[in-house]
């Protein structure tokens, strides 16, 4: 198996979490290549694609509130980013299902670009943002108001409680709210405000997630083709089963056997403890 068929693997059985941050990658590859000024060393991203503060851009490019969350300014922005983003995302899973996951990345995401275009709007302030990190906050902070005292292993600190964790990357953010990237911090509190209402809804029995999921099945239901079913005239074969097609089905038994457990072992311990041998089986298998 080649590395492009192992990433294809990982991609696969890696759940949201793995997809989400194989986006933002793709994402950042592809602005690196069509959107980087290397003569200047930045990057200048389009109006259809950074989420702008005027509403002449944005009223006519709604997509953009969602879009931004995808992107980002630098190698080091993205790398940080999806660190916390997957240290976030572990702990909120522990409590929460996926499609909880997506709809709270992707409703976060929209609140946050709402909360910087009426902050900038209302301030006569130009300008534009990209980046993951109001969704990320949306994450961490819901993990946090669910269980703000879960213990989190760091290393150098030991175990220390996650609230910790979030109160401190909170106090950075509005320390830092005048010093340069208004904009970005500004969505990075609107995020983890959003968070927070998030948890505290769903305590209440409303899951907001549930238009994101709802949403996103539509559109899959709308472009999956039904199967066509030809009338076909059935016959009734009263012949005992032969040995071969026990054999068959014996094998087919094992086969899925072999995949609940290597998948199992996925769950507990990550794709990376599998064997060169497992993953080759997992790739076959999944053809």
């Amino acid at each position: 198996m080649n590395i492009l068929d192992d990433l294809k693997l990982q991609y696969r059985l890696g759940g949201i979490v793995m997809r989400v941050i194989y986006w933002n990658i793709a994402c950042f590859i592809i602005s690196l290549i069509f959107f980087y000024q290397f003569s200047i060393g930045q990057f200048d991203f389009p109006s259809w694609i950074a989420l702008s503060s005027d509403p002449q851009v944005f009223m006519f490019k709604p997509w953009t509130f969602l879009t931004y969350a995808f992107f980002h300014d630098g190698f080091f922005h993205l790398l940080f980013n999806m660190m916390v983003l997957n240290f976030a995302s572990s702990l909120f899973l522990t409590y929460f299902t996926q499609k909880q996951y997506l709809g709270l990345y992707i409703l976060s995401a929209l609140f946050a670009g709402v909360a910087f275009v009426l902050s900038f709007y209302l301030s006569n302030i130009s300008g534009s943002i990209v980046g993951a990190s109001a969704a990320i906050m949306a994450i961490l902070v819901a993990a946090t108001t669910y269980s703000p005292l879960m213990n989190v292993r760091l290393f150098l600190f030991g175990n220390v409680k996650l609230w910790h964790i979030t109160a401190v990357i909170l106090v950075l953010d509005l320390m830092q709210f005048r010093l340069g990237n208004m904009g970005g911090h500004i969505s990075h509190l609107a995020g983890a405000f959003f968070g927070f209402i998030y948890i505290k809804l769903l305590q209440n029995g409303t899951d907001l997630s549930i238009i994101v999921s709802k949403t996103l099945d539509f559109f899959a239901n709308l472009f999956r083709k039904s199967p066509s079913t030809p009338f076909t005239k059935v016959h009734k074969n009263y012949k005992k089963p032969t040995e071969r097609s026990t054999s068959r089905i014996v094998t087919k038994d094992k086969t899925q056997q072999q995949i609940d457990e290597i998948l199992d072992k996925i769950s507990q311990s990550g794709y990376d403890c599998l064997t060169k041998e497992e993953k080759e089986f997992l790739f076959k298998a999944g053809k």
